[in-house]
């Protein structure tokens, strides 16, 4: 008999004498098809009671991760365990303080939707709401100049989780606002303005309500900066800080608003005025007319106005008033003059509707080349920085300020 051969008579006596020493990835039972199982699983067996001491022994002798497959497999096993809550809860905590956040939140997120009524449940939400704002101010990692992880939505899967699992918590308002910055640091800004709108309109009690209306108007205000000048965007810009101020007329935030409101204002007058003297250079007096006078309307006084002014007297001293006068008003005029001329032309119809008896504003009626406006050239104009609540400019201009600070926010562990 060769050396080998003894050697295996042995081991294989040796696995009889001592079966608990001896693996056994396959498990036969009676009347039960053989199953494997990976070597170190067996001890994971019993009740719930059983489970939850095997994992808390290796919790506490430092083995987390058998403590969190215990954990874990008691909760698959007995979800209606008394122990189950208090796993899961224990599962998310190793599993955090392991460094893997995005798993840690997703079980956070299953205690609070499974277990609404367990005492971590604060807890949870506070656990949450923290790795969500981890991703949020997280920097994006690139690799070979490629973005690598979509961090940004992490956060708002995060936060919407918030927002539904306690939809009147302490942390609600903010996550609902912290959704905001992420869409808005996304470039998303239409689901960033429907994101802070939320918060004013069911958390306009909360001090954040401030910011988000704050934040509205300021996503619009840059709007009207990308491309083409927006008269659109500057509308809801204008309505937006309108509103602002119209909300929160003592915020520390109100002179910014007046001062985005100016500079609205500023930028629709000199918007006329470029169109105003593009008509005047192509010697289409009456639409320059039409356009310095809607100057001298926006901003009474000011150095545009008074430009705008002068070019009138120049024009009517070099064409004369008849010249100036748009087609409308000539129409108007000659009607007025020769009613009965105007009449004899009118054919004989049915009585006019409703909408034939409106009267038609003067910028829809006359030639169209007399009224319609151009796009005003881009200006070097640049928008003032967001809001922020120590009264300075975060580092990039181009970001949503940091929230005010509140006592929720504060009290995040």
């Amino acid at each position: 008999m060769t050396y080998r051969v003894r050697f295996l008579l042995l081991f294989a006596a040796a696995c009889v004498a001592f079966p608990e020493r001896s693996p056994a990835p396959v498990v036969f039972r009676p009347n039960a098809k053989a199953k494997y199982q990976n070597p170190g699983e067996a001890e994971i067996s019993g009740n719930a009671n059983e489970l939850f001491n095997k994992a808390e022994a290796a919790e506490t002798r430092g083995d987390h991760k058998l403590a969190i497959k215990i954990y874990k497999r008691l909760v698959k096993r007995y979800p209606r365990s008394n122990h189950a809550p208090e796993a899961t809860y224990r599962a998310a905590r190793l599993t955090e303080n392991g460094g893997d956040l995005l798993k840690a939140a997703g079980i956070y997120r299953g205690l609070m939707e499974a277990y609404p009524q367990t005492e971590h449940f604060q807890e949870a939400i506070e656990s949450q709401f923290r790795i969500g704002e981890i991703y949020l101010n997280q920097r994006k990692k690139k690799v070979l100049g490629v973005t690598v992880g979509a961090t940004l939505d992490y956060a708002v899967e995060i936060f919407a989780s918030i927002v539904r699992s306690a939809p009147y918590g302490r942390y609600t308002a903010r996550a609902q606002f912290d959704i905001g910055r992420a869409r808005e640091k996304q470039g998303s800004s239409d689901l960033a303005i429907d994101a802070y709108q939320s918060v004013v309109e069911k958390f306009s009690n909360d001090p954040l309500a401030v910011d988000a209306q704050y934040q509205i108007g300021y996503i619009w205000l840059a709007a009207t900066r990308a491309g083409t000048y927006d008269p659109d965007a500057a509308e809801k810009a204008r309505i937006a800080f309108q509103d602002f101020l119209f909300r929160f007329p003592k915020s520390e935030k109100a002179p910014q608003a007046r001062e985005n409101l100016a500079l609205l204002e500023h930028r629709q007058t000199k918007g006329s005025l470029d169109i105003a003297k593009y008509y005047d250079k192509a010697k289409n007096y009456r639409a320059a007319v039409l356009y310095y006078n809607e100057v001298i309307r926006q901003q009474p006084g000011s150095s545009e106005s008074q430009i705008a002014q002068k070019r009138i007297d120049q024009l009517r001293a070099k064409v004369g008033e008849a010249a100036l006068q748009s087609a409308a008003t000539i129409a108007e005029r000659n009607a007025k003059n020769n009613p009965k001329k105007t009449a004899a032309k009118a054919p004989a119809s049915a009585p006019p509707t409703h909408e034939e008896r409106a009267p038609v504003p003067p910028q829809m009626r006359g030639n169209p080349n007399d009224i319609a406006p151009l796009p005003p050239s881009a200006d070097s104009d640049s928008l003032p920085p967001p809001a922020s609540t120590d009264g300075s400019a975060p580092p990039d201009a181009a970001a949503t300020p940091e929230p005010s600070a509140t006592p929720e926010a504060t009290a995040t562990p």
